[in-house]
């Protein structure tokens, strides 16, 4: 099942944004790896200038932010009181806006790669990779 039919099934107000991806990313950026410096950016993949890829993520696998991993993660993740959020994907300028999102958990997102879930202030932030030893994590600003 897709996720917005997950999110929809749980009474979740789901509007979809075809273009909002780049900017949620950059915003994530500014407020998770603002204090790294751009040339830090580069040497942990944050993003990579060459090829226009990298992954938001590496500043919790590279141990340049306070996070919770795993299990942890889920939980708070799940405790989470959520009204409003955002999730976006690293590779897609596909977003969401959930909204009386409380019953949004991290279950719903077991089919998701790359996915970045934040609350409407970017306060805090969970994020799913696609690599099964990274992750997931939740930090809080």
């Amino acid at each position: 099942m897709e996720l917005v039919d997950i999110l929809k099934n749980k009474k979740v107000k789901v509007t979809e944004i075809q273009k909002w991806g780049a900017y949620l990313r950059q915003q994530w950026e500014s407020k998770f790896a603002n204090h790294i410096s751009h040339e830090e950016k580069k040497s942990i993949y944050l993003y990579d200038d060459r090829i226009a890829c990298g992954y938001l993520w590496h500043v919790f696998s590279w141990e340049k932010r306070d996070y919770l991993k795993e299990k942890k993660a889920e939980k708070e993740f799940n405790n989470e009181l959520k009204n409003t959020c955002y999730v976006f994907y690293q590779h897609s300028d596909y977003a969401l806006i959930l909204e009386n999102a409380s019953r949004f958990t991290a279950d719903d997102l077991s089919n998701e790669e790359d996915v970045y879930v934040v609350d409407k202030e970017l306060n805090w932030t969970y994020v799913k990779t696609h690599e099964i030893e990274c992750g997931p994590y939740f930090s809080r600003l």
